[in-house]
């Protein structure tokens, strides 16, 4: 019987919007759920009571080497704040196997960027320039 081992993070495809787009770090793929207390007046018990309330939606972070005259993301977000809805984008990212096939996937849906964040410079680095770009959303799925 073959050992099973935990699928390695590096990975992985991000689905933008129906083009296929490279980077080098996704974060911020959070699932969480608000919790309400309640404790009505009748009760005997010195305790509050947990319920399941409304899902919070946290921001994912994108983050690609920066290429020459490369401006959608910019593009994108100057598009976003003119209000124009259609704008919006659903963004999926697949974890991969050996085989290059999806184990596991995740969408967010109707996103829409809120922080665009040039590279940082520096006169004697010799890194790649990173930007990155976190992007709101109005709910994630895991897809099975």
């Amino acid at each position: 019987m073959p050992q099973e081992y935990p699928i390695p993070r590096y990975h992985f495809e991000v689905d933008w919007a129906g083009t296929m787009m490279s980077f080098t770090e996704v974060t911020g793929l959070v699932m969480e759920r608000e919790k309400i207390e309640y404790r009505h007046s009748a009760s005997k018990d010195f305790n509050k009571i947990a319920m399941p309330g409304l899902v919070k939606n946290n921001n994912i972070t994108l983050k690609r080497g920066k290429f020459q005259s490369d401006v959608d993301f910019n593009d994108w977000f100057d598009d976003v704040a003119n209000e124009r809805v259609e704008e919006r984008r659903d963004v999926t990212i697949r974890l991969l196997n050996e085989k290059h096939e999806p184990v596991a996937a995740w969408t967010a849906a109707r996103c829409f960027p809120v922080k665009l964040t040039a590279p940082d410079l520096k006169s004697d680095a010799n890194e790649v320039a990173i930007e990155s770009i976190e992007i709101a959303h109005e709910g994630l799925k895991l897809l099975r």
